[in-house]
């Protein structure tokens, strides 16, 4: 054998064997072993030097022997300690405590470069109680059945006395509340199935009842109040005689809580007759869902303590409490109008309010932990009620843009033919899919006992986002229909609610830009939290210990995600591990590779920017989009598993598993396109993109299997949009569309042989109208035929029409007060100009 062929067969040993090593993520000391064996090998079978030796001894006991592991620490780990700590971005304890909240769950191992899926698998299928199912098909369809959108939203701007009484009376607000105060003791999963019924028949009904089962003074009180506390509020909570909201933002003060004004000072002060030790409150809040009708508030405020009442401390910083809204000195009652939407909201604010020091949740000893309190809760509050109201409104916006497509026609034929139109239903449909997903799996993993701090950004953001996307469709899709507001209008309202979702519970563009990657980068990092922790250890010499210890191991995860990445990418995936060998087996592999990927880019980001990382917001924004969109597609696959795998949801699966990796391809690509470090960023591509970008879009049959499963009344259709309120009752848009649907395809037949017949000059008339009259004389169709068909068309055009008004039915103030009213301004106008005239006339 010739030596080039010999020392060929070697390298590709000490090379694959290396590749092997870093792919499997085989520990340093293990690795290192194992390269000792085949450098033994090959300084017996081969031609290896002796000089080989001693840079495995030298490597081997830096890594194992006590004494060199300690000169190691010292003449290596200490110095990179020092850079380390210099490179740390500051941090403030509002950002610390954020960091810190919730769990690491499968955004952890998304993170690690290697998801463990049977992780993911292991955990049961979501599913209601028979009391939970019960609710859902009783007291939640009959509410639905009492809400009539266009007379809340115009004629009255709030909902009616009796469906108040009947949600305080079902117990709608108590969702969360446990048995023994009287509640309902719902899981997660029925929380979000409840919010998304109600959310595609009324966004004023689902605010109303979400916002007391999100993060109000309930949950506050469940995990962090005294006994006391909870004994007092918790029955009134359930039992609707006490309404709650929750006050955060200030005028000055929205995401950036760190920024609050609003203030208490504990001082000495006059309570029920007793000078006692209390707080005294100044506030201003804005935004506050329920606060013109509630009669207890939640509160954030600063508390401070400058006589040392209470402490030695004179900040505590951000704090929670409880106050009556009748107590002296707090103004509650007056409204926002949020897009016209008629949920109440409004103003609150209060001046030298003189509260006991138990009014601080949790008493006393919480002062200052309101914050903590705040993003603990938003870990599993954020990833429920907004994305259910979202995929509530896609369910809704896909059943009907399904019926309408089919129901309305241009050119003799469906609109749903047009692949313009079809390709905003294909988005519709597969965007609501992805939003069933991520809710559906993340309730359930809430349920199972995780707090998901990541995926709840993750969740508000996307499905807030792709909430509006298929509002936006829906729009285009029913075109006049959908602009002229009315009774018959049943997108309109739903369109105009959606930018409040994308503004509530950390704005958008900061939960993009900052939030989902910014704290998903050091919580679920295998190893970035604990340096962090290391490197703030004032124990330095722990501090070192456990540092040399995470950045070794760190080194080596970063290893194998560069070989991960390269191989992964150069081979499709084909040869990673999966939990299942099913049709959808790539999909699962297509989120391995990028998984590598991701962690690669993450590990070089942080390395190379450090605390810069911090401002490069769009930077941040890219790697966070490239773990929302395996997030979601690892919900997107659980989820189908979750469904008995039903092989009719396939084309859904494909198009919004193809389009989230395509998305997560593309934010990957501009991350490296604008990377400041280009020496890196190139040798990145060559890791990431060996092969270049060979991922594709979903093709247009994809989308046309999914126009088709949208369009045709189904198992899939009905699946697709399975918590949308569909009654087959006058007033519900739902039920009628879908009636009409059905009665479409049984009588297709019929509209075949009346259009052949005006074809062959049978018929006059192209209106179907007239059509089926002279298609009657002409005994083309038999009388029977022709009583069905103008039913089917009467409700077809009912459902098409839109409404129009006289003048003074939309005018809501008499037309004698508004003459009034413009000439009295017009008066104060006329006399305020001529002061500004004289005052100017005297200066001249």
């Amino acid at each position: 054998m010739s030596g080039f062929i010999v020392g060929l067969l070697w390298f590709l040993l000490f090379f694959g064997g290396g590749i092997f090593l870093a792919y499997q993520r085989i520990d340093l000391r293990t690795s290192t072993i194992a390269t000792g064996a085949a450098l033994l090998a090959y300084l017996i079978f081969g031609n290896g030097h002796w000089a080989w030796y001693l840079v495995l001894i030298a490597a081997f006991a830096l890594m194992v022997i006590p004494n060199l592991l300690e000169f190691r620490r010292e003449k290596l780990t200490r110095p990179l300690l020092a850079i380390y700590r210099k490179m740390l971005p500051s941090m403030s304890d509002t950002e610390r405590e954020a960091l810190e909240a919730g769990s690491v769950w499968w955004d952890g191992e998304l993170f690690s470069g290697m998801p463990e899926w049977d992780r993911l698998m292991s955990y049961p299928a979501p599913k209601l109680s028979e009391e939970e199912q019960a609710f859902l098909d009783g007291p939640c369809e009959t509410l639905c059945e009492m809400l009539d959108d266009w007379d809340i939203h115009h004629e009255r701007n709030d909902m009616p006395k009796e469906v108040w009484d009947y949600i305080i009376e079902q117990r709608f607000f108590a969702m969360i509340i446990p048995k023994q105060y009287g509640g309902l003791e719902f899981s997660a999963y029925a929380n979000a199935a409840v919010i998304t019924k109600l959310a595609g028949r009324s966004p004023t009904a689902s605010s109303t009842v979400g916002v007391p089962n999100s993060l109000g003074p309930a949950e506050l009180l469940l995990h962090y109040g005294t006994e006391e506390q909870k004994n007092h509020y918790l029955p009134g909570l359930a039992a609707g005689t006490e309404i709650p909201c929750f006050a955060l933002t200030s005028p000055q003060a929205g995401s950036d809580a760190a920024a609050l004004i609003d203030s208490g000072v504990v001082c000495k002060g006059q309570w029920q007759g007793k000078t006692i030790t209390g707080i005294r409150l100044n506030w201003d809040k804005r935004y506050i869902t329920l606060a013109p009708v509630a009669t207890v508030l939640g509160l954030a405020f600063k508390l401070y303590d400058p006589d040392h009442l209470i402490g030695d401390v004179d900040d505590y910083g951000i704090t929670a409490a409880l106050i009556p809204t009748d107590t002296d000195g707090v103004v509650v009652g007056r409204r926002h109008y949020p897009l016209t939407i008629a949920f109440q909201n409004g103003p609150t604010s209060g001046k030298d309010v003189f509260v006991p020091l138990d009014y601080i949740i949790g008493g006393p000893e919480m002062a200052g932990k309101g914050w903590k309190m705040l993003v603990e809760l938003l870990s599993v509050g954020r990833a429920i009620t907004l994305p259910s109201t979202a995929s509530g409104g896609g369910q809704a916006a896909s059943y009907a843009s399904g019926a309408y497509s089919v129901l309305r026609k241009q050119f003799n034929t469906s609109i749903a033919n047009f692949e313009g139109v079809g390709e905003a239903l294909t988005r519709i449909a597969g965007h609501t899919y992805i939003m069933n997903a991520a809710v559906a799996v993340t309730a359930g993993a809430i349920d199972q006992g995780e707090k998901p701090a990541v995926p709840s950004a993750i969740l508000k953001y996307h499905c807030t986002e792709l909430g509006r996307k298929v509002a936006n469709d829906a729009m285009d899709i029913h075109g006049g229909k959908a602009i002229m507001m009315g009774p018959n209008n049943y997108l309109g309202r739903g369109y105009m609610a959606t930018p409040i979702a994308i503004t509530v519970e950390g704005a958008n563009i900061l939960t993009r830009s900052l939030i989902i990657y910014g704290q998903g980068a050091i919580r679920c990092h295998p190893f970035v939290l604990r340096e962090l922790q290391a490197a703030g250890d004032d124990d330095l010499d722990r501090g070192l210990i456990e540092f040399d210890d995470a950045l070794f191991g760190h080194i080596g995860y970063a290893i194998s995600n560069m070989a991960r990445s390269f191989f992964l990418a150069l081979t499709h995936a084909k040869f990673s591990r999966v939990p299942l060998n099913t049709p959808t087996r790539r999909y699962y592999q297509n989120i391995n590779r990028y998984s590598a990927a991701f962690a690669l880019a993450s590990d070089f980001a942080m390395l190379t920017l450090g605390g810069a990382l911090k401002k490069r917001e769009l930077l941040s924004a890219r790697l966070g989009d490239i773990l929302s969109s395996m997030y979601l597609a690892s919900t997107v696959l659980k989820h189908f598993e979750n469904q008995g795998r039903r092989a009719t949801d396939l084309p859904l699966v494909e198009w919004s598993i193809r389009t989230l990796m395509y998305q997560a391809q593309e934010a990957l690509h501009a991350f490296l396109r604008n990377f400041p470090n280009r020496p890196v960023a190139m040798l990145l591509r060559m890791f990431i993109f060996p092969r270049g970008r060979t991922y594709s879009a979903p093709s247009d049959e994809i989308a046309r299997k999914v126009v088709e499963l949208i369009t045709t009344p189904g198992e899939s259709r009905e699946r697709l949009s399975q918590l949308a309120y569909k009654k087959l009752e006058p007033g519900n848009p739902l039920g009628l569309l879908q009636e009409a649907l059905v009665l479409s395809v049984e009588y297709e037949p019929i509209e075949r042989r009346l259009r052949q017949a005006y074809k062959e000059g049978l018929l006059q008339s192209g209106y179907l109208g007239n059509q089926i009259t002279e298609a009657e004389k002409a005994q083309v169709i038999s009388k029977a035929e022709a009583r069905n068909m103008r039913n089917y068309h009467e409700k077809v055009m009912a459902l098409l029409a839109v409404d129009d008004f006289a003048p003074e039915e939309l005018r809501r103030t008499p037309a004698n007060e508004i003459a009034g009213t413009k000439k009295k301004t017009s008066k104060k106008a006329t006399k305020t100009g001529k002061k500004t005239v004289a005052k100017k006339n005297n200066k001249d």
